[in-house]
């Protein structure tokens, strides 16, 4: 899912691309993509883009006359910048959405289709698309104390959960815990204060690096590659992989679709975090440290 860094590349330079620029038509190729019946889509067609918005992990799009195109990419949608008039035929393609200079494309992979559009009237109406999470960027350590311990929840969890903190999901979690050097499963209101100050400076440090390393990559064109997975992440997508700061291998806990990667060593003191799955099946064998796990792969 794109999280704050792409997301934040891609209102950036959507609103370079197309402010001041009329919206001439709207073609949705899938029914299930439009979630709300009024004011009706067909309003949107002829009014100029005023500005591009950040809400989370949507991007609004406002028309003249405050009439927003709200849309979340979820998991698996994206957006591409193509030559104006570009087909639709692709069966990714959700909607079209053109423009006098090029053509917006919103495409989703796999057979789930999440992603959503709005159209809504008024810059009111965002509220009821604001999850309530504070946007860390602009935020104090008192700030970010008070809405990390509202409740107690794994810090893995307390950062991807929109209600918290605003835009951060998966992926930059597991960096945003391997810089701060704090376990996942570390429960929020266990952290000492100079715990949380480290951890907020790691979120501040881990968005903003990522943010200005897409902007350096994207320059004046459009993000049209992005992954949850990049090269120079630390722990994210890098199972067994050497951690680049201790060499350790990088170890994952998998839950429902997704995955926590981390480094025992640097965040841990050396031990291993119980996979719900593996450590069931395998109970009092289930390896303690890394040197443990080592000496189960050699096998006898």
């Amino acid at each position: 899912m794109p999280e704050l860094p792409d997301v934040t590349v891609y209102r950036e330079r959507l609103q370079a691309m197309l402010a001041g620029e009329p919206l001439l038509a709207v073609r949705l190729k899938s029914p299930f993509l439009l979630r709300s019946t009024a004011p009706p889509l067909e309003l949107a067609i002829g009014r100029k883009v005023v500005q591009v918005h950040r809400l989370g992990k949507r991007l609004c799009l406002e028309l003249d006359g405050e009439l927003l195109l709200v849309l979340h990419l979820m998991i698996a949608g994206r957006l591409r910048w193509k030559p104006k008039g570009h087909p639709v035929a692709d069966r990714a393609v959700l909607a079209a959405f053109d423009f006098p200079h090029g053509t917006l494309l919103l495409t989703e992979q796999g057979s789930k289709k999440r992603a959503s559009l709005y159209v809504v009237q008024g810059l009111e109406a965002l509220r009821a698309f604001d999850r309530g999470g504070l946007e860390v960027m602009a935020s104090t350590v008192a700030d970010f104390a008070a809405a990390l311990r509202r409740e107690n929840r794994t810090l893995k969890r307390a950062l991807t959960d929109p209600r918290l903190f605003s835009g951060i999901g998966n992926s930059y979690s597991d960096e945003i815990l391997h810089r701060a050097r704090l376990s996942p499963v570390t429960l929020t209101q266990k952290l000492g204060d100079g715990e949380v100050a480290r951890l907020h400076r790691a979120v501040i440090d881990t968005l903003a690096t990522w943010t200005d390393r897409l902007r350096a990559e994207i320059g004046e064109g459009f993000p049209d590659k992005v992954t949850a997975f990049r090269a120079g992440m630390a722990v994210h997508g890098r199972y067994r992989q050497p951690c680049p700061d201790c060499g350790s291998p990088v170890q994952r806990i998998r839950y429902a679709d997704n995955e926590c990667n981390y480094c025992a060593q640097c965040q841990c003191g050396g031990k291993l975090l119980a996979d719900r799955g593996l450590s069931t099946l395998l109970k009092g064998d289930w390896p303690r440290t890394l040197a443990d796990l080592e000496e189960l792969r050699r096998g006898p």
